[in-house]
């Protein structure tokens, strides 16, 4: 097989990177995936560095027994752990990971107030406190740790009352200084949107880093002559830990 037909992998540490996903087979709907997630272990953003580095190392690895010409490391805190030992060990294919959307928000406003929901191992890493740096003089930003969500999705509950107290319970102290954004700094929350626009109303921008990761994976391939040239429609495969976990990785993709 040419190895622009070979198909494109994605990890994440659950279900949270089909947001990613959508995005990707939106932008590539010609392409193949196969998608990777480490539900049996989720979640990653409460472990330390060492024990996301040798999950995601792990788990990459059976990706690229299968055959991959690209990988999408669709979670913030396994790319926070890991993404530079990553780019090291597979230096025969792209590696792209993601980031919280800081630049975009950014730019809502002149000097806005930005909210960043992620994990607290993604909040508490190096990766991501040089990106706070680097925007820290266009904005005030706000890093908020929160635990719990994951789960919530990793369970197929993005909107239930239970989900929208913890995201109340999480946001409320932020929202008298009326942020201008939010961004939704681990895949796994923008199935949460709808509880999160609930809680914050209308006023916040809410972003994510799907369709800049999917834009920049697309360009890193065309790039490197990796895109597909076949017109038929790309298939997505599931290779989950987990084992239940497809059926609501299809439906969380279809319901996108």
């Amino acid at each position: 097989m040419r190895k622009k037909d070979l198909p494109i992998g994605v990890f994440d540490s659950g279900v949270g990177g089909i947001s990613v996903l959508r995005c990707l087979t939106r932008q590539m709907p010609h392409e193949d995936f196969i998608y990777a997630g480490d539900s049996a272990n989720a979640p990653y953003g409460t472990k330390s560095p060492e024990e996301i580095l040798n999950l995601t190392l792990m788990q990459t690895d059976k990706l690229k027994e299968q055959g991959v010409k690209a990988l999408v490391i669709a979670c913030n805190t396994a790319t926070s752990a890991a993404i530079s030992d990553l780019r090291k060990k597979y230096t025969d294919m792209p590696v792209i990971g993601i980031e919280p959307a800081l630049k975009p928000a950014t730019l809502v406003k002149e000097h806005p107030l930005v909210l960043v929901l992620a994990t607290p191992a993604t909040v508490a890493g190096d990766k991501f406190l040089q990106q706070v740096h680097r925007f820290e003089h266009d904005a005030v930003i706000m890093p908020v740790g929160c635990p719990g969500l994951v789960e919530y999705v990793e369970k197929g509950q993005t909107d239930t009352p239970q989900v929208r107290a913890r995201v109340r319970e999480l946001l409320t102290p932020f929202l008298a200084q009326k942020p201008d954004a939010v961004v939704l700094g681990c895949t796994h929350y923008p199935f949460l949107a709808g509880a999160i626009r609930d809680v914050v109303g209308e006023g916040p921008a809410i972003l994510d880093g799907g369709e800049g990761t999917a834009r920049h994976t697309c360009h890193l391939l065309e790039e490197g002559d990796l895109l597909s040239d076949r017109k038929r429609t790309g298939q997505v495969m599931f290779d989950m830990s987990l084992p239940g976990q497809e059926a609501l990785c299809r439906q969380l993709l279809q319901d996108s």
